[in-house]
């Protein structure tokens, strides 16, 4: 009898304390979460991932692939790790701003070693977790300390980027739009783009793809820059420039960096956020770094201490092993070189495949449609001008996945796959 009260009185017990659980995840914290869209771009991967198809790409991802679609790692990065191992470094904490020597090669690499500004000392710069960190920072500095006329508030090219808009939301900028791409000629508005940019309020912050815009891969000239220099001091714009690309767009990264250059020389105080993900192949190491160009070295003495303030609560100090292996890159004239070959190898393959494209569209397939624009454009990405429905029967009948807004990762092209890429798309198109 007592055993049976006690085993009732235990299930009793148990019922009770499964009813508290129960009542208190129903009562949780976190209940009225929405589940958040998916990324599109994960999207395409995971889909291409479940395809079954032999002859299936995905021309999503914007990471370089060799010629054998394989992840490419950089012959003197091989090198630099094996020096950065062998000389037993130690791992303590980095300064708030980061790695100092990686710091002044960085700067030197987009702002040129004999840029005035950088002997003068009125270059501010922080290390920072890739492009993407860069922006953050730049957007958090901005959003604490920007005063200009146009408030507090970023104008970013149509289209640019997609993640630029959720940066600087996140960093409580108000976000605007300035037209940029030409859908009917695949290419640059540049009259519109002039437009718009002439009609913001005097003193606006306004975002720049230094080269390779992604994801149209659509550049202005170098005359067109200089035009767009002499507007952005007329109406006394801030240019902060994304330069996610330098060298792997051209193949020459002073090239590259034309646009941040001649700024810099007509006298543009400008930010600049640079990711050497790309053009080092460092992709999962995540390294960048934030600078700013000021007036003079008393003023960057101030807005280095408001970015060290900055920078401290977000994540204290960022990590080493990165930035080590592009100084070693930079620092050395033997592995530099060896990087100029390597990057300008990456850049002629992408360029290669643009070309090989075009070629069997109008050529082995007789594609009655103008294609340009493929060779044209620069850098990573392509802009083919396919429609969403265009791009759902690439993967509905050919397994070839990409983001709808028809944008290709001309890295997922290889010489055993063009030929038939440029079969389905004609497939689609004609």
């Amino acid at each position: 009898m007592f055993r049976v009260a006690a085993s009732s009185a235990y299930k009793a017990s148990s019922l009770r304390a499964w009813n508290n659980v129960a009542t208190a995840r129903s009562i949780s914290q976190w209940a009225k979460v929405p589940q958040g869209p998916p990324d599109p771009i994960l999207g395409v991967s995971e889909a291409f991932k479940a395809d079954t198809n032999s002859k299936k790409m995905n021309l999503g991802v914007g990471a370089y692939r060799d010629d054998n679609n394989k992840p490419y790692v950089l012959e003197c990065v091989k090198k630099a790790e094996k020096i950065i191992f062998a000389a037993s470094q130690d791992k303590e904490y980095l300064g708030i701003t980061g790695l100092a020597a990686y710091n002044q090669l960085a700067a030197a690499l987009a702002y040129g070693d004999d840029s005035a500004a950088l002997k003068e000392g009125r270059i501010v710069t922080t290390q920072s977790l890739s492009g993407t960190g860069a922006l953050r920072i730049g957007g958090e500095f901005l959003s604490r300390w920007f005063n200009g006329k146009g408030g507090k508030k970023i104008y970013l090219p149509t289209p640019s980027w997609g993640n630029h808009g959720n940066i600087f939301r996140d960093s409580k900028l108000e976000v605007g739009s300035y037209r940029y791409y030409d859908k009917k000629n695949i290419g640059l508005d540049f009259a519109g783009l002039k437009e718009d940019l002439a009609n913001l309020p005097d003193e606006s912050v306004v975002l720049l793809h230094a080269c390779a815009h992604n994801p149209t891969g659509v550049d202005p000239t170098e005359v067109q820059w200089r035009e767009l220099s002499d507007l952005f001091k007329k109406k006394k714009h801030v240019a902060f420039f994304d330069m996610a690309y330098q060298g792997f767009a051209s193949g020459d990264p002073s090239k590259d960096a034309f646009a941040v250059r001649h700024f810099v020389n007509e006298g543009h105080n400008i930010l600049l956020a640079q990711s050497f993900a790309k053009n080092l192949g460092l992709y999962g190491e995540r390294v960048g770094l934030f600078s700013a160009v000021v007036a003079d070295k008393e003023e960057a003495k101030r807005v280095d201490s408001q970015i060290k303030i900055l920078v401290r609560p977000m994540y204290s100090n960022p990590p080493f092993s990165g930035p080590r292996i592009v100084k070693e890159v930079l620092g050395s004239p033997e592995l530099k070189a060896e990087w100029h070959r390597e990057v300008k190898l990456m850049a002629d393959r992408i360029i290669s495949m643009r070309f090989e494209l075009r070629n069997h569209l109008e050529k082995t397939y007789g594609s009655q449609r103008n294609w340009s624009h493929i060779t044209s454009q620069i850098g990573m990405f392509c802009f083919t001008g396919l429609t969403p429905e265009q791009v759902d029967r690439l993967k509905n009948e050919f397994s070839v996945y990409l983001t709808r807004d028809g944008r290709i990762s001309i890295a997922g092209i290889t010489s055993g796959n063009v030929k038939y890429l440029a079969e389905a798309i004609h497939a689609v198109t004609k």
